[in-house]
């Protein structure tokens, strides 16, 4: 993975990871973020790799109150259930398609939502989900989070419903 880190506006002291910034952005400013890049592929079409060990991601923006990955997926590849440790995020899928499950209803029941390009998810800080490529070709997405992740949460589904299985924090990504 490498890392492109976009200039910063102005050189503030960097933020503790513990202490949220001043404004975090809505889901709805982040549903805008990514729409917007997705309709710029000059921007980062360039940037995306193929990888057949697992998804290839790249961060492309990091500011105090948000963050922009890109994310490619080949068919099989997914994420697993997993929260975003208190983020609001949006994601577009701007090639391809996936699929995203996530529990929900009175009775937590599993969703499925098929997931074309031009498709924008939006979501509060409370929101788990898995995201996979079942398609036969491959696929990329635009992801953003405010504040900028500092750590997800991984859980495996049983009959029960969800069991947090792990957490990583940015040196895994």
């Amino acid at each position: 993975m490498s890392v492109d880190l976009a200039p910063a506006q102005s050189e503030p002291p960097a933020p503790s990871p513990s202490v949220l910034p001043e404004r975090t952005l809505t889901p709805a400013e982040l549903r805008a973020v990514v729409a917007e890049l997705a309709d710029r592929p000059q921007e980062w079409i360039h940037r995306v790799r193929l990888s057949a060990d697992e998804r290839w991601y790249e961060r492309l923006r990091l500011s105090e109150d948000h963050e922009v990955w890109l994310i490619s997926w080949l068919p099989g590849q997914s994420t697993g259930f997993h929260d975003h440790g208190g983020s609001r995020g949006a994601f577009t899928v701007a090639l391809g398609e996936l699929e995203e499950l996530s529990l929900g209803g009175p009775e937590g029941e599993l969703h499925t939502r098929r997931l074309s390009a031009g498709t924008v998810r939006a979501f509060g800080p409370e929101f788990l989900h898995d995201v996979r490529n079942t398609a036969a070709g491959p696929a990329v997405t635009i992801h953003a989070y405010s504040p900028p992740l500092g750590e997800m949460a991984l859980y495996e589904l049983r009959a029960s419903g969800l069991r947090r299985t792990a957490v990583e924090g940015p040196e895994q990504w």
